[in-house]
């Protein structure tokens, strides 16, 4: 940033002042000022220098302060004599404890635990073209830079890695015309179809208020008053709850979005990344092993893979309904707990990822990474998806309070096209906060609009009034239970059968045993009935 505009303001200002006063010449102060504007420096110089030191080796480097300033040694503090009290004048010890007391920031309510990396998305095939204007998906080849952030859900930052749980697979793509974030996991379905039970929900797979312990009577309390669950559960306590790694595992949208052309017509999606390492799972006793063991497995196996050269990569996937087909389709298209099978909606291949760039500082780089299904560009729009809905804000409202209200700053947050608006200040502006650009929509210096294609008068209609809506269970929860069950092989069933009797078995409630039991018998009487004898098992030895 230049500073001669604001020594120049200053030289009118003072060449009005002197000239009303006098026809004299200016005083020597005025002429100082003068002879200052004639330099200028780059206000980001600093920042610039800071970036290229952190790709230095620190035998090419000096110790200093955070100010630049040389420091001798950094053990060493100042104080009054050999034995004497420590003297507030050393900065260099204050600057290390004040900065040291505020390394942490509010980790993540939900995927607080998470490693990633950087690589690129190419399109491969014109099909995504045919349903959506989105810039990114225009010229097939193209490749589009993309972070990705792998994760588990419940578990604290410190938790391992390999643990029980869906997996979060966020990507976020800096396309050409803004930033797109995807924001998966690695589940088709989910937990809950009505965003208010969100909260509720994680409060029962954290920790009890009173002990600070995993409690297995609220886990299963939850679920088994929530039928629409049952689906997610299975999968959760199948094999695929507990992934090889991060390479092994697929990633699916779980929403359902929106594609528009520029003539406004649209088609529903849902989008999903297959793993081309191929699926890998651990039983519940590899995992629990090396939860123990090496907990960090799956950060490891990432890292490693990419600086041996090994770049996992994924396939992308849309499958498209129209508005007319999603009306009579065997599944409501906004129930995040109901998949769209293959055989009844194709995949349709519109490009690959790769993961090619280990971070150079995961703080910066991996955990100051935030996604949000808001993020989206034109072409893509959110469904009427509720919980989906509840996402667009919950997302960047987390972000701004756990990185601050300028999180977009952030250069991993950062687009790579030109940010233009009239957003500014707040906390921790770090770029120029769009200079001396009119800070609202001036007449004096118009700010450009980009045309909007289609007029939006008849893309969505809404007839109803405002209700208070909770969905309500029925026979068609059962369904996708079933087909995931009859999906399985003998072992797989054993393994299911083995894994939930083990976490029920801990429950202390019969009640609530009974009522997850007597779910499992809806679906398939012989998975019940196997469960009911796990459980019972499970309870006798313990």
């Amino acid at each position: 940033m230049k500073f001669a505009h604001l020594a120049q303001g200053l030289v009118v200002a003072q060449s009005t002042l002197v000239l009303s006063a006098s026809a004299l010449s200016p005083p020597p102060f005025a002429r100082a000022i003068r002879r200052a504007a004639d330099f200028t420096f780059d206000l980001f110089q600093g920042p610039q220098v800071q970036d290229d030191a952190a790709v230095e080796a620190a035998t090419d480097l000096t110790y200093t302060t955070g100010g630049g300033i040389p420091h001798p040694q950094p053990y060493a503090a100042l104080r009054a004599g050999d034995n004497g009290p420590l003297l507030l004048q050393d900065f260099h010890l204050i600057e290390s404890l004040a900065h040291f007391d505020r390394e942490r920031i509010p980790e993540r309510v939900v995927h607080a635990r998470g490693s990633g990396a950087h690589g690129y998305f190419q399109t491969t095939t014109d099909v995504a073209k045919k349903y959506s204007a989105a810039d990114v998906f225009q010229r097939v080849g193209e490749k589009t830079p993309i972070t990705v952030r792998f994760s588990t859900v419940g578990g604290e930052k410190g938790s391992a890695d390999v643990a029980r749980d869906p997996r979060g697979f966020a990507i976020k793509l800096r396309t050409k015309k803004g930033i797109l974030d995807w924001v998966f996991n690695n589940t088709p379905v989910f937990f809950i179809r009505d965003p208010a039970k969100f909260p509720n929900f994680i409060h029962t797979q954290k920790r009890n208020p009173q002990t600070n312990l995993k409690d297995h009577d609220m886990f299963w309390d939850y679920l088994s008053s929530n039928a629409e669950s049952l689906y997610q559960v299975m999968r959760l306590f199948s094999d695929l709850g507990t992934p090889d790694g991060f390479r092994h595992m697929n990633g699916w949208s779980g929403h359902t979005y929106k594609l528009v052309q520029d003539d406004g017509s649209w088609h529903y999606v849902k989008i999903s990344a297959y793993t081309d390492q191929g699926v890998k799972n651990h039983t519940n006793a590899e995992a629990t092993k090396l939860a123990g063991e090496n907990p960090d497995y799956s950060t490891q196996d990432l890292f490693q893979a990419i600086e041996r050269g090994d770049y996992p990569s994924w396939t992308v996937y849309f499958q498209v309904l129209t508005p007319k087909e999603a009306e009579t389709f065997k599944w409501n298209v906004l129930d995040l707990t109901k998949e769209w099978g293959p055989e009844d909606v194709p995949l349709q291949e519109v490009g690959k990822f790769y993961l090619t760039q280990n971070p150079e500082n995961h703080f910066a780089e991996i955990e100051q990474a935030a996604f949000s299904p808001s993020h989206l560009v034109a072409g893509f729009e959110p469904s009427e998806d509720p919980v989906l809905q509840a996402r667009l804000f919950a997302y960047p409202d987390t972000h701004r309070y756990r990185l601050g209200v300028n999180y977009q700053q952030i250069p991993v947050n950062c687009p790579f096209n030109p940010v233009a608006n009239f957003q500014r200040d707040g906390a921790m502006v770090v770029d120029g906060n769009q200079g001396a650009r009119p800070n609202y929509p001036s007449t004096q210096e118009p700010i450009n609009f980009s045309p909007r294609p289609h007029s939006d008068g008849n893309h969505t209609e809404w007839v109803g009034g405002a209700i208070r809506y909770l969905s309500q269970v029925t026979d068609v929860d059962f369904k996708w239970p079933l087909i995931f069950w009859n999906s399985l092989s003998d072992t797989d069933k054993e393994h299911l059968v083995e894994n939930l009797s083990g976490h029920i078995g801990d429950v202390k409630s019969e009640t609530i045993r009974n009522r997850q039991i007597d779910l499992f018998t809806k679906v398939d009487p012989d998975f019940g009935s196997r469960v009911a004898a796990g459980v019972a098992a499970a309870i006798a030895a313990a």
